[in-house]
């Protein structure tokens, strides 16, 4: 039987060739803006949504559990990014307290609201660590209107986001609306977040965004070339740790991640040798 007929088999696929392009657009932008750990904060407080999803779910009903938990993480992502983004602009706190902040405060509150929801230690690795196979076609159609929305912004106003990432006092004289702009690109981090939770958990969410960037940024000095360099990337990383797990029992999200940072070693490595080369010459 070819293994592509399988229903679980596209499910995951589809996932994550979705998760693999998106999560990139939105690192290109926090990379820009050197808030690459953004990714951690808002996924453990994506955890307290899961739980809390679950938590409500189990009053609707034990079956509803699920359903409830993809929603919720939704809605506690773009909270805590709205709260983030609000906080920095304001220059209450600086980004890497409020994050740490949420950080730990999301994923305590996770533990907790998972236990009083009569979820399992399983349950919780599944969402720490990803869990792809797990996903249902109701994951699947919602992670795919969640991913279209963050290619179309992402790259439809790029120009604009590019502006007040890269030079925020330029965007903002040349008219731009610079804190709209700004809470866009956190809560289409927050979306993100949730979209690639499925694929490789919150506690490696951010590599998968940030990762492929990483490697971009060896290859090129475009802000555009980077982005379509670690969306093709993202795509074929997620695809292969995906496709070698169907043969081999190894964990999806951890094995895609592990390759990305093998790509990115060697890559770098071949870099410095041909600038070493060069400067040799």
């Amino acid at each position: 039987m070819n293994v592509l007929t399988d229903p679980l088999v596209q499910r995951m696929v589809l996932v994550g060739l979705i998760v693999g392009l998106a999560a990139p657009i939105v690192g290109t932008y926090l990379v820009q803006r050197r808030m690459a750990l953004l990714g951690d904060g808002i996924g453990h407080v994506a955890l307290a949504g899961v739980a809390a999803g679950w938590l409500a779910g189990s009053i609707a009903g034990a079956a509803q559990r699920d359903a409830w938990a993809l929603p919720g993480a939704v809605i506690f992502a773009i909270a805590g990014a709205v709260i983030i983004e609000r906080m920095r602009a304001s220059g209450t706190a600086s980004a890497d307290v409020v994050m740490a902040i949420l950080f730990y405060g999301g994923i305590a509150t996770g533990v907790l609201l998972i236990g009083a929801a009569g979820g399992t230690n399983a349950n919780l690795m599944g969402y720490l660590f990803g869990s792809i196979s797990t996903a249902s076609w109701q994951d699947v159609w919602m992670s795919v209107v969640l991913g279209g929305f963050i290619v179309a912004i992402g790259l439809g106003l790029r120009r604009a986001l590019f502006a007040v990432t890269h030079d925020p006092e330029f965007a903002q004289a040349s008219g731009l609306p610079t804190k709209a702009l700004n809470m866009l690109v956190a809560v289409l981090a927050a979306i993100t977040i949730t979209v690639a939770m499925r694929v490789v958990g919150v506690l490696l969410v951010s590599a998968l965004m940030i990762v492929p960037v990483a490697v971009a940024q060896l290859l090129t000095h475009s802000f555009n070339r980077t982005m379509l360099i670690a969306m093709g990337l993202g795509a074929v990383l997620t695809l292969t740790g995906v496709g070698i797990t169907l043969f081999v029992d190894l964990q999806p999200g951890a094995l895609i991640v592990v390759l990305g940072i093998v790509v990115y070693v060697v890559v770098a490595t071949v870099a410095t040798l041909r600038r070493r080369a060069r400067i040799a010459l």
